[in-house]
């Protein structure tokens, strides 16, 4: 796709968008501010909100510190695992939980330590 004499590459601005939509619900869920989250990372408001809404990418390091401003951890995984990572984390059935979740038993009748 040519737009004003920039190419897109579609999987690349795919790639970022998702990324942004990521960071945002994450942000969100931290109840926290893009000034916050910028801070934290130690770059501008502008400069996050251009990373969070696709419209700009980052260095490695950058979203290190953006995703531990978050309270989160990247990682690097093989391509051949992402499946069995995804599978862990969403669950198929609604009585099919990953295992780090915890779930309390109906029949038990133990008080919550």
């Amino acid at each position: 796709m040519k737009l004003r004499g920039i190419i897109l590459v579609p999987s690349e601005s795919a790639g970022l968008l998702e990324i942004g939509h990521l960071l945002k619900e994450a942000r969100l869920a931290a109840s926290l501010t893009q000034e916050q989250v910028a801070d934290m990372a130690g770059i501008s408001r502008p400069r996050y909100r251009d990373i969070e809404t696709g419209a700009a990418a980052a260095r490695a390091t950058t979203l290190m510190n953006i995703t531990r401003a978050l309270g989160l951890e990247m990682m690097l995984i093989p391509q051949s695992m992402v499946p069995a990572v995804k599978s862990l984390l969403r669950p198929q059935d609604d009585d099919d939980f990953p295992a780090f979740v915890s779930q309390p038993h109906e029949d038990d009748d133990s008080p919550d330590v």
